[in-house]
């Protein structure tokens, strides 16, 4: 019942973010709606319900934020040095990335976190392992490849989906 509830409330406020209005007209129709979509996606929408909002996920998720957009900062400017100065080393591949991570929606945001962040694309995940096309692979050292792709993201996406 919690994830129907949360479900719902999501789906309800993207509602009220897009239509910016709370003539009752609207709210009955975003009601309406996203009552009718939620009865649909809800088993497939999150695992944790309504336990997702406790305060130390919402503290790791604020955490998360910022650490992606801090490592989206950081890819950027090394891919815009190798595009402005073409004599820096490029050595593209792809590389095995084995996460720890034991749920697919964390499974999920990790690679999607790996695509945003330039210089690398997750290509395939396959059960624990994500294949990553890496701009300058620095290394074949699976440890090492753990640390400079997406550690950073999933000590915190573990906190969050676990």
């Amino acid at each position: 019942m919690s994830r129907f509830i949360f479900t719902f409330a999501v789906y309800f406020l993207i509602w009220m973010g897009f239509t910016t209005s709370f003539d009752p007209q609207e709210l009955i129709a975003g009601a309406v709606l996203s009552l009718i979509i939620t009865f649909f996606s809800y088993k497939s929408f999150t695992d944790l319900g309504l336990s997702f909002l406790n305060p130390k996920r919402l503290f790791n998720i604020v955490k998360y934020m910022f650490v992606f957009i801090i490592a989206l900062f950081k890819a950027n400017f090394d891919v815009a040095k190798r595009v402005i100065n073409p004599k820096l080393p490029i050595n593209p591949g792809i590389v095995a990335y084995k996460t720890k991570l034991k749920s697919d929606t964390a499974k999920v945001f990790l690679a999607n976190s790996i695509t945003l962040t330039p210089g690398t694309l997750t290509v395939d995940v396959i059960g624990d392992t994500l294949y990553i096309h890496w701009i300058d692979v620095i290394t074949k050292d699976p440890q090492k490849i753990y640390s400079e792709i997406g550690e950073q993201f999933e000590v915190i996406l573990k906190e969050i989906f676990e």
